[in-house]
């Protein structure tokens, strides 16, 4: 995995945690889902990284 795609995960993921607070914040579900949603992208792009990772080795 590039860092860059390491870096650009944390990004997504810590985002998406901010969205979901905002949302806790304010009760606005649909914030917190987006939030939700982000982070499990961005779980999903790093989960894809280890595989290439894998292959790779």
């Amino acid at each position: 995995m590039g860092l860059d795609d390491k870096i650009s995960n944390a990004t997504d993921k810590l985002s998406g945690k901010g969205k979901e607070a905002a949302g806790d914040a304010t009760n606005d579900r649909d914030l917190q889902a987006e939030g939700k949603a982000d982070q499990s992208v961005a779980d999903l792009k790093q989960a894809g990284e280890k595989v290439k990772d894998a292959f790779k080795k």
